[in-house]
């Protein structure tokens, strides 16, 4: 699945567009490396993502095209957050 859609499936971002823009921005990290909008990501993968003066890295857990909002926080778990 494409970062941008897992971060708007998960509400770790709300809207889809604000994802990209993060992601195009250089604010969003797959394991250590910058991501593009349309890097794939797949369970086990860590991601870090840049808030203004705060970040959020987070372990995939599962991956799931359609989420309602009480499911959304099962797709990932946070490690740490700044």
């Amino acid at each position: 699945m494409r970062i941008d859609k897992f971060l708007k499936n998960s509400r770790i971002i709300k809207r889809r567009t604000v994802a990209k823009d993060a992601c195009d921005g250089g604010r969003v990290k797959i394991n250590d490396k910058t991501a593009k909008a349309g890097d794939e990501v797949t369970i086990g993968d860590i991601i870090e993502v840049q808030f203004g003066n705060r970040s959020q890295k987070v372990r995939v857990v599962d991956i799931k095209d359609n989420v309602q909002k009480k499911g959304a926080e099962d797709l990932y778990e946070i490690l740490s957050e700044d």
